[in-house]
């Protein structure tokens, strides 16, 4: 029989940590004596307490080890569980790093620090379609106007927040006979007409999201930077590219002023 102190020399845990088991009922004394209070411990301990130490050192709670010492059928199914947990963190840590070393480079003036990627989820949504081929982007002012006035005969309510962009088909940046989809979100299905057509578009769990500033002939800048960035990042294209438009000639004076959101489809390659 060991005493408190001794015991908890020889398996390096402090006595606070001892009385904490025992108070949540994880590991006993095998004796207190009752007129001095003084806890003694045996060898018979020994494997419980290893086995705590060794769940601990896995990252599980004192709260689930009870239950897995206590109750060990379940023990294979919960570390299985628990692998994949770890597993997953593990491959978020590893995309974590791969961007704090990618900000790095920028910070070192290696790669332009005018944009900083962000990646979030595109959410699925109902949509008011017109597609055509686009001489080029001066051609939008002529031809997306008259979308709107489609879908006002056709009774399309606009989803609030609204959200429009475009689609480009040809999966990269052109800026001559650009195979164009203009989507509107839209709150229901309407009937299609000759120009608009409705539909659902899916939800993409990632996609990389970058700001652009400027006119719309420097959107190539934006575009170069993504692509370059999806590729350093250890990430791939698994969708069309979008551009989201949030300021544009009609709220703003300057083309300066313009912001204009690219949004890449991706996922990646770690998985």
């Amino acid at each position: 029989m060991y005493q408190i102190g001794l015991f908890s020399k020889m398996n390096r845990i402090t006595t606070k940590t001892l009385r904490h088991y025992e108070k949540i009922g994880l590991l006993m004394p095998e004796k207190t004596d009752d007129f001095t209070g003084y806890r003694y411990y045996s060898s018979n301990q020994l494997p419980r307490l290893n086995k705590i130490l060794t769940m601990k050192q896995m990252g599980l709670s004192l709260k689930d080890i009870k239950i897995m010492i206590d109750e060990p059928n379940g023990v294979e199914m919960y570390l299985k569980l628990k692998e994949e947990e770890i597993q997953k963190t593990i491959e978020e840590d590893k995309k974590r790093l791969i961007r704090v070393k990618s900000y790095l480079n920028r910070l070192k003036g290696e790669v332009s620090m005018k944009y900083n990627p962000l990646i979030k989820t595109l959410e699925g949504c109902i949509v008011a379609s017109m597609r055509f081929i686009a001489p080029n982007y001066d051609s939008y002012f002529e031809v997306i106007p008259k979308m709107g006035d489609e879908m006002r005969k056709l009774g399309a309510v606009c989803a609030e927040p609204s959200y429009c962009f475009n689609i480009y088909h040809d999966g990269e940046y052109k800026e001559k006979d650009i195979d164009l989809e203009v989507c509107e979100a839209v709150v229901d299905f309407c009937e299609d007409s000759e120009m608009i057509k409705f539909k659902k578009i899916k939800k993409v769990d990632e996609a990389l999201w970058v700001l652009h500033k400027g006119p719309y002939s420097l959107l190539s800048d934006a575009y170069t930077f993504a692509f370059e960035w999806i590729k350093d990042n250890n990430y791939e294209v698994v969708g069309l590219p979008r551009e989201a438009y949030i300021d544009g000639i009609w709220n703003k004076d300057s083309e300066d002023d313009w912001l204009t959101e690219v949004q890449i489809p991706i996922v990646s390659k770690t998985k």
